[in-house]
């Protein structure tokens, strides 16, 4: 559910005081946030943020198509390692016997 129209996007107010005065130095260093929620504003296009997914933080170049989205979503939580099974294992094995197989 999005969030009312009356309140408007949530645009947490320390990012906008970071990037404000990063715009006015004009320095291109990233910007560190734990905000996931906040919503990218064009204020922020070009920017970059390093966003913390829980464990690490991830560098997020803003452009023009991410407006409108929210920080976290360009962070992922979670690694896919890979769908697993028997099947995937020997699909495995057999690619890598094919490519270690010498060439004439």
């Amino acid at each position: 559910m999005s969030r009312s129209l009356k309140k408007g996007p949530y645009l947490d107010p320390r990012v906008l005081k970071k990037v404000a005065a990063l715009k006015a130095t004009g320095k291109r260093q990233p910007i560190k946030t734990w905000s996931r929620a906040c919503v990218i504003s064009p204020e922020m296009v070009g920017m970059t943020f390093l966003v913390h997914n829980g464990k690490d933080f991830i560098s997020v170049f803003v452009d023009e198509n991410m407006v409108g989205h929210r920080l976290g979503e360009f962070s992922p939580t979670r690694k896919f390692t890979r769908h697993g099974g028997k099947m995937a294992k020997e699909q495995e094995a057999a690619a890598n016997a094919s490519s270690s197989a010498p060439k004439k």
